[in-house]
């Protein structure tokens, strides 16, 4: 049992730091951020496990894990407040050609991020070529052409 609730427990910080760290961590990798991933998955197998390297052990963990996954998708199903609490939902920093410097700011993104992601998708070179950039759920960057 213990093991159960330490995975519930993991599950629930890892959720809470992750929504902390926001989308845009999670949009594209770094080195820098798949090292600090692999060091986060270090470090939770350690704190799940505990002293109990039993294949008994690691298959409860798993089962656990994935059983508190499943249950949270069927319940964002069943209750948009609970998938926008847990998922959030899409933000525009950019309407007709203006940036939206307060919602940029708070999604820990400046103007370079934008042009990027219009360069790449649609090979706009100009803030004022974007009718809407919005951050999705994901954290990848939709730009819709003027």
């Amino acid at each position: 049992m213990d093991s159960v609730l330490r995975a519930v427990a993991i599950y629930l910080v890892l959720m809470i730091l992750f929504k902390i760290a926001g989308r845009r961590s999670l949009a594209e990798l770094t080195t820098f951020d798949l090292v600090l991933l692999m060091v986060i998955g270090e470090a939770t197998q350690q704190a799940l496990l505990g002293d109990d390297f039993s294949l008994t052990n690691a298959v409860l963990v798993i089962a656990t894990l994935i059983a508190i996954d499943v249950g949270l998708s069927l319940l964002k199903q069943r209750s948009r407040r609970v998938a926008r609490l847990l998922d959030g939902g899409p933000t525009i920093v950019v309407e007709h050609g203006k940036v939206l410097h307060e919602r940029l700011r708070r999604a820990r993104l400046d103007e370079s991020d934008i042009l990027e992601a219009a360069r790449s998708a649609q090979g706009i070179v100009q803030i004022s070529q974007i009718k809407f950039a919005i951050i999705e759920r994901n954290g990848k960057i939709s730009v819709i052409p003027d």
